[in-house]
């Protein structure tokens, strides 16, 4: 067993041990997307001492855990949201072929086995084309540079994030989210271009280009941790 896992019957997962230079407690996070149990220790601190600390919050631990809704695995009939609707995944009755989408259906072409993997790809390409879009349409608005490029990964700590040389990168599960949010998002990373820190010249910057930006903010807030729920993989 890794020296990096811990596995207790007493405890509903294996934990990740994840040792910080600069800790100088145990902290214990568990996911709500999918009930992992993570725990960071001091440097120094001894694995023996890690199953302690475990051993003394087992219940604790079983009640957070219990409490997460877990992963939802994507395959044909399932719903999950596109665009901010709810869609039912369809198998196509061809293997080849585009992915289609209507107001209550994503139809999938392929085998059922790759229903999942193609219809990743398909949403990348859609996030790619309209955050490439909106990004770029948001900092020709402000006077802005244009981005250096734009990446699109599954990131789970953010929704989209700005370099210093102008490089930006979104996560394509904002194409689960309604529009309006996705663009937000695009506006959000648009005016880091100009300020990169979340100042009072950044939020007028946001303000100008999405007066009404605070509810879509607050959606991902609610929501996001819902997004990362299915599983594509």
């Amino acid at each position: 067993m890794p020296l990096n896992i811990v596995t207790l019957p007493e405890l509903p997962a294996p934990v990740t041990l994840a040792r910080r230079r600069g800790a100088r407690r145990f902290t214990l996070t568990i996911s709500k997307i999918d009930g992992s149990i993570r725990l960071t220790t001091p440097a120094g601190a001894s694995y023996a001492a890690a199953r302690a600390f475990l051993l003394e919050n087992t219940d604790w631990i079983a009640r957070t855990a219990a409490g997460a809704p877990g992963p939802i695995p994507v395959a044909a009939g399932v719903a999950m949201p596109v665009l901010g609707r709810d869609r039912q995944i369809v198998e196509g009755r061809s293997r080849r072929g585009p992915v289609e989408l209507t107001d209550e259906n994503v139809t999938v072409p392929g085998a059922p086995d790759q229903i999942a993997r193609k219809l990743k790809v398909w949403l990348r390409e859609e996030a790619r084309t309209r955050l490439t879009e909106a990004a770029h349409r948001h900092a020709a608005s402000l006077g802005a540079r244009r981005p250096a490029r734009i990446t699109i990964r599954d990131t789970t700590s953010r929704w989209g994030s700005c370099t210093a040389d102008g490089a930006l990168s979104f996560s394509w599960r904002l194409m689960m989210a309604p529009p309006e949010v996705l663009d937000y998002v695009a506006a959000h990373e648009a005016a880091h271009l100009l300020e990169m820190n979340h100042g009072r010249r950044f939020w007028a910057h946001v303000e100008r280009l999405d007066p009404d930006w605070r509810p879509k903010r607050d959606w991902l807030k609610t929501n996001g941790a819902n997004l990362h729920r299915y599983r594509l993989d």
